[in-house]
């Protein structure tokens, strides 16, 4: 990060406690995964994936809504790298990816919704 130097010196440790904070790819990396899940059909496959492995059928069913507009939301969850696919025979199974990032997604959604997870608190 650049050298900055306040306008105001308010005797905080400000200017020492800045040079060591990310830089811009980094809050973008979150804005962008943040911006994502701001949709409550997203987040409610990306749940679904924490606690089961499934189909986009299955996900349709579960969610109510059209396999297209299911795919287009794993599509976007696949991309950022919340969700993890694997292929069997001719069906494409979708589960959320096991990374800190996803867990901590997991819990945040738990904790803001005041519910705890059916199936034990592990992303599968």
């Amino acid at each position: 990060m650049n050298e900055v130097h306040l306008p105001h010196h308010h005797n905080f440790d400000t200017e020492q406690k800045i040079k060591s904070m990310p830089g811009v790819e980094e809050f973008q990396a979150a804005a962008d995964i943040l911006k994502l899940l701001g949709d409550a059909s997203r987040i409610r496959i990306f749940w679904i994936l924490c606690h089961c492995e499934e189909c986009v059928i299955n996900i349709s069913a579960m969610v109510d809504m059209s396999s297209p507009a299911v795919s287009h939301h794993l599509k976007l969850l696949k991309t950022s790298g919340l969700v993890v696919s694997r292929r069997e025979g001719k069906e494409m199974y979708y589960s959320a990816a096991k990374t800190p990032e996803a867990e901590l997604l997991h819990h945040t959604i738990e904790k803001m919704l005041s519910f705890s997870c059916p199936f034990g608190c592990e992303i599968l």
